[in-house]
């Protein structure tokens, strides 16, 4: 969330940050800080004024007044009178607060000033490739879900049965292939100083607002109603709120946490889009990286957020690449955004696998997370990241494609071999 501060102090250079993402007028925002803060002024002016009043009472009584005079009724009626005034302006403020908020949560961070300019995907910069050498031009192979069928380790089909379309399910080695890959990610991000987190995947509404799902992306979750809970779209929810509403010490900094999930997403907006295959699915498994830090060192810690994906990817031997998002294309709680993309041969294109974010302090300020440094008076709100390392099942349709060998088996990457017990699915 924005600061209300920083929007009526450099109003223009705001406006300027939220331009360079789209089309957003802050003259109704403006207006209704502005009525808040008269309604404030006058109602703490009262206030005072109230403060006197009852104080002037005070003084007149120990100075042996009689407590029935004129001259103390009348204080005392002046008193009720300013009373009733505060008591009718503090409902009107309390519902402007409420509607400032409730436009401060529709409003999008503001951009780095290092994030390139553009309108839409098209317009993200690259800034490297890695495993080039890898890529056979010459290859032929099934799309992942097409082999992962005639294996018969993935099905569809019977997944619809079950569920929906948009469902997989993993037989026999499928399995086992998502589990390895999973119990590696996490092992690969404890060794490198992540502690492991198993969160709930129920999360509730203020924890939703906190991360910056709702009240924007509500459409895409899956609510149970009935308990104000939701599916949790990403560990990056629950990750966020385990510090809601705390203030943590300097010394804590960073905090750095990994984590499994089942993750769950309408994809509202995407029908018609990916419809075959593991790419979008309604649930799918993913390993989150996530960092609470102090503000100097975010954009830092952003590069080592990025650099600890892209070793899983390197550990795997999948060529990749990595995008630097333009503001046309930047998550709406992110300021600056890495895009991984592993190489799929069947579609001879990169695809998305990962997605690193440094959120600076939008969502510190959304779930009320603040650090205090020793020595230094009042507090600071956290600066936290975000990653996928990495969305599993899009890892392994990379490993399904980019490891098909000839005669349609799959040869197991080095370093799940011990995870899995065997070197090829055949």
């Amino acid at each position: 969330m924005l600061d209300i501060k920083q929007i009526r102090n450099q109003t223009e250079q705001v406006k300027a940050a939220l331009g360079r993402r789209g089309d957003y007028d802050l003259s109704s925002l403006l207006a209704l800080d502005a009525q808040q803060r008269e309604i404030e002024k006058t109602r703490s002016d009262l206030q005072a004024s109230s403060n006197e009043v009852g104080k002037s009472v005070g003084q007149k009584m120990r100075g042996g007044a009689d407590p029935k005079s004129d001259e103390i009724k009348a204080l005392k009626d002046e008193g009720n009178r300013l009373k009733q005034e505060i008591s009718e302006l503090e409902p009107k403020e309390r519902e402007l607060k409420v509607q400032i908020e409730s436009i401060l949560l529709t409003l999008p961070n503001l951009p780095s000033d290092s994030t390139p300019e553009g309108k839409s995907e098209d317009d993200n910069v690259e800034v490297r490739r890695w495993g080039d050498e890898l890529i056979d031009a010459d290859k032929t192979c099934l799309p992942h879900y097409e082999i992962g069928e005639k294996l018969g380790i993935m099905n569809f089909e019977r997944s619809v049965k079950v569920a929906q379309s948009r469902f997989v399910t993993l037989i026999g080695a499928g399995a086992a292939l998502e589990r390895a890959l999973i119990s590696f990610m996490l092992a690969r991000h404890t060794d490198a100083g992540y502690t492991e987190v198993l969160p709930p995947i129920l999360v509730n509404s203020d924890s939703m607002q906190g991360s910056g799902q709702l009240p924007k992306f509500a459409e895409d979750g899956f609510k149970c109603d009935r308990d104000d809970l939701w599916l949790t779209p990403t560990a990056e929810v629950p990750l966020t709120n385990l510090h809601r509403e705390e203030v943590l010490t300097a010394e804590q900094l960073p905090i750095n946490y990994c984590a499994y999930t089942p993750c769950f997403r309408r994809e509202a907006g995407s029908y018609g889009r990916d419809t075959r295959g593991l790419i979008r699915l309604h649930q799918f498994n993913k390993v989150e990286m996530y960092k609470f830090v102090h503000p100097d060192s975010s954009f830092n810690e952003l590069e080592k957020l990025t650099a600890d994906a892209e070793d899983v990817l390197q550990q795997l031997k999948l060529p990749y690449r990595v995008l630097e998002l333009c503001t046309g294309d930047l998550g709406f709680g992110a300021t600056k955004t890495y895009d991984l993309e592993v190489w799929l041969p069947s579609a001879g294109k990169y695809r998305e696998i990962s997605s690193c974010s440094n959120c600076v302090d939008f969502q510190g300020r959304r779930a009320n997370i603040r650090f205090k440094e020793s020595g230094k008076k009042g507090t600071q709100y956290v600066h936290t990241l975000n990653g996928s390392g990495l969305a599993v099942g899009r890892t392994m349709a990379a490993i399904l494609e980019n490891y098909q060998q000839a005669d349609g088996a799959i040869a197991v990457p080095e370093v799940l071999q011990k995870y899995m017990g065997v070197d090829v699915i055949k």
